[in-house]
């Protein structure tokens, strides 16, 4: 069964930093795409960054360039999210979500993934 399990949230005031996990199992990292959404009360679900299945193309948004970076870990099968310099605009629940078929990660739309984790809420306040 193909499962992804995000982990790492919290309430943090601005400026501070998280570390987000996305944990995988039931599927190796070296044949899908991973890539980090977030939605914040009322709003629609926005990418923020993936990263290719083969490790070696990261994308970002621009609203987040310099300030959250992508990685992973197969020997872990976790992908992780650096979040720092955070800001209030940063509330939001994160997912991460996989995607086998295409031939590149995307951030630009979330209907490519077909597979998603539960989520996990960042809350930045001060």
């Amino acid at each position: 069964q193909l499962q992804l399990v995000e982990s790492g949230g919290g309430m943090v005031q601005p400026g501070g930093s998280l570390r987000l996990s996305c944990t995988v199992s039931g599927f190796s990292l070296d044949y899908y795409h991973i890539g980090w959404f977030r939605q914040a009360p009322g709003k629609e679900r926005e990418g923020v960054s993936c990263i290719s299945r083969s490790g070696g193309v990261t994308t970002y948004a621009d609203s987040v360039k310099g300030r959250f970076t992508i990685s992973r870990d197969i020997t872990k099968n976790t992908i992780y999210l650096q979040i720092d310099s955070l800001k209030p605009e940063d509330t939001a629940v994160y997912y991460c979500a996989a995607d086998r078929f295409f031939d590149r990660c995307t951030i630009l739309t979330d209907k490519r993934y077909a597979y998603w984790g539960q989520g996990t809420q960042v809350t930045v306040s001060s």
